[in-house]
């Protein structure tokens, strides 16, 4: 494949003054505000995710932006029962709201542009991985043949109701689970509401989508820890990403996976072999403005693996600034690094990482 790449070595640092917070999820903050900078604050637990929400605001808006998202969880949820996902699984029709209705056809579209890489009918085989239970096994060739002949999210048949609600239908022998791009729709979501409601600079952490409100009080743009995906880091960060005004997702194979006979087994699996992804990608992020697209690209692109990601990328991406544009960050399981060029002068390898060479994606 001939990719039009500029390859160059960074100066990479992580701000000495400033605290490097890496937990389980894939991305966090470098935040750094005074004590003249307060931001009000809140943490809840809500889509499995341990979430953190701050504002430099209203604090009584985060107590509505709990609500909300406790809202698109019972709404959107495959595993609550009586949700709009869990009524359709079950009984194969179901009408959704006009806002998950929305996500729903948002998704679709994701799938539908990313051929397939991202395909929202999957569950049924990640539900046999054992993913979605923790009972984890690893299925026969001929069990997931059948299953997978089941995945095809153009079968899903969505019909506008004169209330703007939809009728959502399915095959019998379909299920469907929005997981893939429910927590960077409510990360972009969330943001929107702070910023109409007055929020000028602020964080929305959803167990590593993350959505940056303008800059840091002080001006600055964010900074936002990339994990890193190898599990002999010592600092457990790849490198920082300056942000403004944007989402910032990462999915990679370390976030959930279990191991058998010496075999890693992730949870991102190829929707067309039923299989965990294994292309060559060890993690993916995605930059944009809007989170739900780039929630479901940073899977897709996984899913493709490295020379398709890029293919995808060139043909695809127009840069950050526009609604629909994106910026990606790749690596690969040999360690390379590849950025395209609208982010690449924001992004900085950790000192851990200074001796990678960090290839830059030109966009036509």
């Amino acid at each position: 494949m001939t990719m039009d790449i500029n390859i160059k070595k960074k100066n990479n640092y992580i701000g000495a003054a400033l605290p490097v917070l890496v937990s389980a999820a894939a991305m966090s903050f470098l935040a750094g505000c005074s004590s003249t900078q307060l931001m009000n604050t809140s943490t809840i637990f809500a889509m499995d995710t341990v979430m953190e929400l701050e504002i430099q605001g209203d604090e009584t808006l985060l107590t509505e932006a709990e609500q909300k998202i406790r809202e698109l969880e019972n709404t959107l949820s495959v595993t609550k029962s009586g949700s709009e996902v869990s009524v359709l699984n079950e009984k194969k029709k179901a009408m959704f709201t006009k806002q998950s209705g929305k996500i729903l056809l948002e998704a679709i579209d994701v799938c539908d542009k990313t051929g397939g890489s991202l395909d929202i009918s999957v569950y049924p085989v990640l539900r046999e991985w054992g993913f979605t239970t923790g009972e984890y096994k690893v299925p026969g060739d001929e069990e997931l043949a059948e299953l997978i002949k089941k995945v095809d999210h153009s079968k899903i048949s969505v019909e506008e109701m004169p209330d703007h609600s939809y009728e959502v239908t399915i095959p019998d022998d379909m299920q469907i689970d929005l997981g893939s791009v429910v927590k960077g729709y409510t990360g972009s979501y969330i943001a929107d509401y702070f910023k109409e409601n007055g929020v000028r600079s602020g964080l929305v952490n959803l167990g590593g989508n993350v959505e940056c409100i303008g800059n840091k009080p002080d001006g600055s743009p964010w900074r936002v820890a990339v994990k890193s995906p190898f599990s002999d880091s010592k600092s457990g960060v790849l490198g920082v990403l300056e942000a403004s005004d944007t989402a910032v997702i990462t999915s990679g194979g370390y976030e959930r996976f279990f191991e058998k006979d010496g075999e890693t087994y992730w949870h991102i699996l190829n929707p067309k072999t039923g299989k965990p992804a294994k292309n060559g990608l060890v993690s993916v992020t995605i930059v944009g403005h809007n989170g739900l697209m780039a929630d479901g690209l940073s899977t897709a692109l996984f899913v493709k693996g490295t020379e398709k990601a890029i293919d995808f990328i060139k043909a695809n991406a127009e840069g950050t600034r526009e609604r629909e544009g994106f910026g990606a960050i790749l690596v690969t399981e040999d360690k390379k690094v590849y950025v395209t060029e609208d982010i690449a002068s924001s992004f900085s390898l950790s000192s851990e990482y200074n001796d990678c060479e960090i290839s830059v994606i030109k966009i036509k």
